[in-house]
């Protein structure tokens, strides 16, 4: 089951209804019960992996949390830690390694009694452990009481609407409102379905649509000339971006519909003049995740090298972002690329501030039209290492860009649709970010507008959405 599906459109008013009907003190377990069912309905062996990393972490953060030995504590936080993450490891790498094994011995003319071997990776693994990293870390650290319900732990670790592709949320703003009286509020419904509104036009009309395109340029990419995978690659932020902040959206939505609160995860990253500002507003519930647990220890570790510590910090901590993507040596190159990006502007973050302040364009509209364009032009080349599918047909399409140019594939009804959907997103971030109180659609006080505005993107959606039943990006992470 999952967001777009019809299942889901049945299942979610079922559950909101019973979930309100039920006495507060008890609609956490009628949670716990249709987070589980939300899950199995994808696949049932996958329950089994939330269930034993729900009692792994039960077992040890209880054990941290009655230690009184620095080193017991520690060794319990480090042995819960690996076990979270091994079944992540050997799902998500054992095949690539075992892969790479093979080449290498057949390349040498040696045998491996082994065969190749291919996993299926569970939907939502990469997420749900990280969930459950923070968690014991946070516990360890002393910044979270352990909880001693694991039902509610179990819940925190499946809740359905953040299970399959996040935001990976965090036990201290969770756990908390998983335990307080949630009553139905008339303003919470309200904003979840306008959240849930965006969220799917943002899925169904513009990354769906986009997605047509982009597949059958880079699927094909060997007889498409360089214009075609120029358009191609420009394309692609915007699938990833409303494919993945849709998802968010809907989450959010969800949740929110529930009584919970759950993170922003995008916050208008196309309008970010430089690419340490373009990664705060990006999938930022794991940007600040790796900050907190990976980033921050690093820097703090390296603080003796000063500036080169912060760029030690930086490539090492995007390289395991590249890794979390994908076990490919193309993720592990774009993770590497944007480690650069970063070091590259924290080198020169003086020098750029005072020629900004000398010649006084930090405010000016062509600086930072420039700025978002730049911006954007390097995130959406660096994504052509995660499209490609390996480093070789990455470089060849790098060439082709560069030097193949000709008359380009054109789907003209793909591409007006997936235009109007992007210039729709353009328009709500641009009058978000810079015209917050002065052009507003969802919340304009008069009603006509409001719901006209409902009742437009409504209709977008059923004119032009894709109903393909077609996955989330992210789930393959």
């Amino acid at each position: 089951m999952t967001f777009t599906s019809f299942n889901f459109l049945i299942f979610f008013p079922l559950l909101a209804v019973i979930y309100y009907l039920f006495p507060a003190r008890l609609r956490w377990i009628v949670l716990l019960i249709a987070s589980y069912f939300f899950y199995i309905n994808i696949k049932p062996v996958y329950a089994l992996l939330t269930t034993g990393i729900t009692l792994s972490t039960y077992l040890f953060t209880r054990l941290i949390d009655k230690s009184d030995s620095e080193p017991r504590k520690k060794a319990f936080m480090i042995i819960n830690v690996v076990l979270i993450l091994l079944p992540l490891f050997f799902f998500k790498y054992f095949g690539a390694i075992n892969s790479g094994v093979l080449t290498f011995l057949e390349d040498h003319n040696l045998r491996w009694p082994l065969p190749e071997i291919k996993l299926l990776l569970p939907v939502g693994i990469s997420f749900y452990t990280f969930m459950a990293v923070g968690y014991t870390i946070d516990v360890y650290n002393e910044e979270i009481k352990v909880e001693k319900n694991i039902g509610i732990l179990a819940l925190f670790v499946s809740f359905f609407p953040l299970v399959l592709s996040g935001p990976i949320e965090r036990a201290k703003n969770m756990l908390p409102q998983f335990r307080s009286r949630v009553d139905l509020n008339y303003a919470n419904v309200i904003y979840g379905l306008k959240l849930m509104l965006w969220g799917y036009f943002m899925k169904l009309v513009v990354a769906d649509r986009t997605g047509i395109y982009i597949d059958a340029v880079f699927n094909n990419f060997l007889n498409h000339n360089g214009t075609s995978l120029l358009i191609a690659s420009l394309l692609r932020p915007f699938q990833v971006y409303t494919d993945l902040g849709g998802y968010s959206l809907i989450a959010i939505g969800t949740a929110r519909i529930l009584g919970f609160k759950v993170m922003c995860n995008f916050n208008r990253p196309f309008f970010a003049t430089s690419m340490g500002e373009f990664w705060r507003r990006w999938h930022i519930s794991l940007i600040t995740w790796l900050t907190d647990y990976i980033y921050t220890p690093l820097s703090f570790t390296f603080r003796k090298l000063r500036i080169w510590g912060i760029v030690l910090a930086l490539l090492i901590t995007f390289l395991i972002s590249g890794i979390w993507h994908e076990a490919s040596w193309n993720y592990v190159v774009w993770g590497i690329i944007q480690g650069i990006f970063l070091s590259l502007e924290a080198l020169n973050h003086k020098t750029r501030a005072a020629f900004e302040k000398k010649y006084a364009i930090i405010k000016s509209p062509v600086f930072i039209f420039l700025s978002i364009v730049v911006t954007y032009l390097l995130f959406s080349g660096s994504l052509i290492f995660g499209r490609a599918g390996s480093l070789s047909n990455a470089v060849v399409i790098y060439h082709k860009i560069l030097t193949n140019h000709g008359t380009p594939y054109l789907d003209l009804t793909t591409l007006a649709y997936s235009f109007l959907g992007i210039f729709l997103i353009l328009f709500k971030d641009f009058t978000d970010e810079y015209y917050p109180d002065k052009v507003k659609l969802f919340e304009n006080k008069r009603v006509w507008v409001r719901y006209g505005s409902y009742l437009l993107i409504l209709f977008i959606i059923l004119l032009f959405g894709v109903f393909e039943g077609n996955k989330f990006i992210y789930f393959q992470f």
